[in-house]
């Protein structure tokens, strides 16, 4: 049994878009004005957001726990990439085929909006399930749609959650638990998750600005992306994943970047390549001010200044329990069918923090001489919850 662990099909969808094509085209060239509709909270504030305006499935025909804005995200992902994942269970047997996803809010929305109706009418909606916000309905959903009994689960460590739910999934594979496994995750915008950074005055007032001096934190967008993964050859290979805890603080980042380098080196060691060998960084850069100062010495330290990066919150929002798989959906994209070798784009103001260590951040149009090889994403999240992968192309 080969160790090598595959990402062989990708099903995508963000504020940039959907499907290959369009996120491509606004990662490499992204849009001069980004739209960010505004959402407004109880209190009367209203914050910038990124979510997704295109359709979505219908899920009016699925048991009542399982209908959810977050689950209908989902959904749309699984269409792009439902031939080869039901081909994967025709092949393996539906029990030899995993679901391993990452989440943070699930179908806490439907709540906001039920909660919502009993106190106008003094009663719940026949549409609202509490089950609907259970954390692993995603899991549960996929397996309902499509058949499958092999292991299922969800992880919710806030912004890692996606990027642990991959590094899982291979695990999963290289242990010949499971021949094949649809692995990603999913986050819905909500009022809740809004409220809740803004509470931590870490929602900025006009958008997600990245190590920039003018940096004044997060607006949140919504994503889905899955993964076919398996052992069998595909297009990019998922080198390498390191994971950490430092549990410095509850919210907060060691500053110090202790953490986010041990993550990174742990996957460097699993790829067996060196720092030099990185064509691409993918940065959290989320332009909360503790998390840019944390990330720009963690990478400066491990990289030097040489080494692109970007930071793609700018244009998709930061989809919290989503980020770290469409960002890794971001480097596959960049990885597969980039024969230009162009790099996604910094969304910035272009004004940097003399305060931070200097990073080689990507300008549009900004290409590597060749085609890149190996892409590091990073995910950082609350509590200390540190993930590093490391996708590669393959030849």
């Amino acid at each position: 049994m080969t160790n090598a662990v595959y990402l062989n099909h990708l099903g995508a969808l963000c504020a940039a878009g959907r499907g290959h094509a369009a996120l491509r085209a606004a990662l490499f060239q992204p849009p001069a004005q980004l739209q960010r509709p505004r959402l407004t909270l109880p209190d009367g504030h209203d914050w910038p957001t990124a979510p997704h305006l295109g359709r979505l499935p219908d899920t009016s025909r699925l048991p009542l726990p399982l209908r959810s804005r977050n689950n209908a995200l989902l959904l749309a992902a699984l269409e792009d990439i439902r031939p080869a994942v039901d081909d994967a269970i025709s092949r393996f047997g539906a029990d030899r085929v995993g679901v391993v996803l990452g989440t943070s809010t699930s179908g806490i929305g439907e709540s906001e909006a039920a909660f919502a109706a009993a106190r106008r009418n003094g009663r719940f909606p026949d549409s609202f399930h509490p089950l609907q916000q259970e954390l692993g309905s995603p899991a549960a959903l996929l397996r309902h749609v499509l058949g499958t009994s092999g292991p299922a689960l969800v992880i919710s460590t806030a912004c890692s959650s996606s990027a642990k739910a991959l590094a899982s999934a291979a695990r999963l594979l290289r242990s010949g638990q499971c021949d094949a496994v649809i692995a990603g995750g999913a986050d819905s915008l909500c009022q809740f998750t809004v409220a809740g950074f803004a509470a931590l005055d870490s929602v900025s007032a006009g958008g997600c600005n990245p190590f920039s001096r003018n940096r004044d934190g997060i607006h949140i967008g919504e994503a889905a992306a899955l993964f076919l993964m398996s052992r069998e050859s595909g297009p990019v290979r998922l080198a390498g994943w390191g994971e950490s805890a430092d549990a410095h603080h509850i919210s907060a980042p060691d500053p110090s970047g202790r953490g986010a380098i041990a993550a990174m080196r742990q996957a460097l060691a699993r790829a067996g390549c060196a720092p030099a060998d990185i064509d691409y960084v993918n940065l959290h850069g989320t332009a909360t001010q503790q998390n840019d100062a944390m990330e720009s010495l963690a990478v400066s330290q491990l990289f030097g200044g040489l080494v692109p990066a970007s930071s793609t919150k700018g244009l998709t929002g930061h989809t919290l329990g989503a980020a770290g798989a469409l960002e890794a959906a971001f480097a596959w994209l960049t990885l597969h069918g980039n024969p230009a070798g162009l790099l996604p784009v910094h969304i910035w103001d272009g004004m940097p923090d003399p305060a931070l260590p200097s990073l080689n951040l990507v300008q549009a149009g900004q290409r590597l001489p060749q085609p890149p090889r190996r892409v590091l994403s990073n995910s950082f999240a609350f509590g200390g919850s540190n993930a590093c992968l490391i996708l590669e192309a393959t030849p």
